[in-house]
C-alpha cells in the first residue's frame, strides 16, 4: 500500500506540473502568436509626413493605441501592415494616399458667403471649422481662403493627399 500512495502521490504531482506547463507554453505560444483579423491589437506609434514632421504620435497620449484588426477602425494601409506581426515587433512602414486617407477631391472644396459662418470669430486660412451635414453628422472643414464677402472652406481630410510613414511597436495581442 505504500508504493501505491506513494506512486499516487508522485503521479499527482507529475500531473499537475504537466498541466502547469501547458498553461505556460500556452502562455508563451500566444505571446508569440501573429496578429491575425479579429484580434485586439494595442501598440505605439509615431506618424510622419515627407518632410519628417510628426502629424501624430501615442506617445504625446502616454497611451497606446487599441483597435481591432481587420476592423475598418484604422486606415486600410495601417490595418494591413500590423496583420502578421507580433507582440514585442517593430516595423516602419510607408502608405500612399490610395491606402490612407485618398487622394484630394476637388469637389470637397466649397466657397459659402462669410455671413454664413459664426459671427464671434474672425475667418482666417488655416482655422478649422465643424460642418454640420443635412443627415446631423460633423464634418472638418479648414478654411483656405476669406475675401471680404466669402470663405472658401475645405472639407478634405487634412491627410488626404499625403504620402503616411509609421513607426509602429505591437505592445498587446488578444485573441
Amino acid at each position: 500500500m505504500r508504493i501505491y500512495g506513494k506512486s499516487l502521490f508522485i503521479l499527482q504531482i507529475g500531473i499537475i506540473l504537466f498541466v502547469g506547463f501547458l498553461g505556460l507554453s500556452q502562455a508563451f505560444a500566444d505571446d508569440k502568436a501573429a496578429i491575425k483579423k479579429g484580434d485586439k491589437v494595442s501598440l505605439h506609434y509615431t506618424g510622419t509626413l515627407e518632410d519628417g514632421s510628426v502629424f501624430d504620435t501615442s506617445e504625446k497620449r502616454n497611451e497606446p493605441l487599441k483597435f481591432t484588426a481587420g476592423s475598418g477602425q484604422v486606415i486600410p494601409g495601417f490595418d494591413k501592415a500590423v496583420v502578421g506581426m507580433k507582440k514585442g515587433e517593430k516595423k516602419k512602414f510607408t502608405l500612399q494616399p490610395s491606402e490612407a486617407y485618398g487622394d484630394r477631391k476637388p469637389e470637397m472644396t466649397h466657397t459659402v458667403p462669410r455671413k454664413q459662418l459664426p459671427q464671434d470669430h474672425e475667418p482666417k486660412p488655416g482655422m478649422m471649422l465643424v460642418m454640420g451635414t443635412p443627415q446631423g453628422k460633423q464634418v472638418p472643414a479648414v478654411i483656405t481662403e476669406v475675401t471680404k464677402e466669402n470663405v472658401t472652406l475645405d472639407l478634405n481630410h487634412p491627410l488626404a493627399g499625403k504620402v503616411l510613414t509609421f513607426d509602429i511597436k505591437i505592445v498587446e495581442i488578444s485573441h
